[in-house]
């Protein structure tokens, strides 16, 4: 297998390609060529506009974590960060106070709105970013239209009884502490593919749904026109590993967008929700975590080649072996 097609959200699926790159470049991932090329297709419905900058927070987050700028202990944005801009912003009482950016952060934004302003599409101007970043794979935004993820919530304060936020300020102000009673993706309907997204897919050797959020990150990539009916059809083997160990979510907010759309937060529920090709779903295999074997036979049951190993991504190398123990999976 050459060509890896990757669908890709922020802190999860940038993980996994970071083990993922280190097991190609070490050569412990059987079934992958020794220069097998990674292409990631990566959510931009969590994409918002801050003090009048266009923010991309999972095409960065990839880009700087495979660039080798992120700051690894927050898992976003990047090393070494100063906040002068923000804490000045804070003193002229600007808002949004509860979204900071970083100074270093700020000039990735400031080039990207720059570039956008002047004409260039979003696909364009992500490729001029990493040329500085120079990540190992090609990146590629989902879609060059704006979609935006949007979460309704109780509010007793308005006359409907609810409200819908940013899906940035239900995770960042609210913390995902309320429930999320629906979500709306504006745009979504309406988005084209990317240029090459398409391509990537069909032309794939293998399709990777990494443990990104099966919801407002895998589950928006495949919401674009075209991209299901192209994983559904594509020869290439899909499979995904399951972002749920032991029945919670690793990192993020699966548990509440999960709830929202009526899935049970569970491995099986997930690799069922996403379902098997042979159903008219976009999966071949799926893999759990050990402590989730018990998921195993419904997920056969269910039409999907399975398999508990160990999910927990420590360190590259451990990485590397979950992408390797997936291609094991459906080679």
């Amino acid at each position: 297998m050459r060509n890896i097609t990757v669908l890709s959200g922020g802190m999860g699926g940038a993980r996994f390609l970071q083990g993922l790159l280190h097991g190609i470049d070490a050569g412990t991932i059987p079934g992958l060529a020794p220069d097998a090329r990674v292409t990631v297709v990566a959510n931009t419905a969590d994409d918002l506009w801050v003090h009048g900058l266009k923010v991309c927070p999972d095409l960065d987050t990839v880009m700087y974590t495979l660039g080798d700028g992120i700051d690894l202990e927050r898992g976003w944005g990047r090393r070494d960060e100063s906040w002068r801009v923000k804490e000045e912003l804070a003193a002229y009482g600007v808002e949004p106070t509860w979204f900071g950016l970083g100074d270093r952060d700020v000039a990735t934004h400031l080039v990207r709105t720059q570039m956008l302003e002047a004409g260039f599409p979003l696909s364009q101007v992500t490729a001029a970013l990493c040329r500085r970043w120079q990540p190992g794979v090609e990146l590629l935004p989902m879609s060059d239209d704006r979609v935006e993820t949007h979460v309704v919530v109780a509010d007793e304060d308005s006359p409907s009884g609810k409200a819908v936020v940013h899906f940035q300020e239900y995770w960042i102000r609210l913390r995902a502490a309320v429930p999320a009673e629906s979500l709306v993706f504006v745009g979504l309907d309406d988005a084209t593919p990317g240029p090459g997204v398409l391509e990537a897919i069909t032309g794939a050797d293998l399709v990777v749904l990494p443990p990104s959020n099966p919801v407002v990150s895998v589950g928006t990539i495949l919401g674009v026109a075209g991209v299901r009916d192209a994983i559904r059809t594509t020869s290439a083997p899909v499979v995904g590993l399951s972002p749920i160990v032991g029945g919670a979510h690793v990192r993020g907010m699966a548990e509440q967008v999960l709830g929202a759309i009526g899935v049970e937060v569970s491995a099986a529920a997930v690799g069922l929700h996403y379902g098997a090709r042979t159903g008219g779903g976009v999966l071949d295999g799926w893999l759990v975590d050990e402590r989730d074997a018990d998921a195993v036979p419904a997920l056969q049951a269910g039409g999907l080649a399975a398999r508990a190993v160990p999910l927990m991504m420590t360190d590259p190398a451990t990485t590397a072996a979950m992408a390797a123990a997936a291609v094991a999976l459906v080679a």
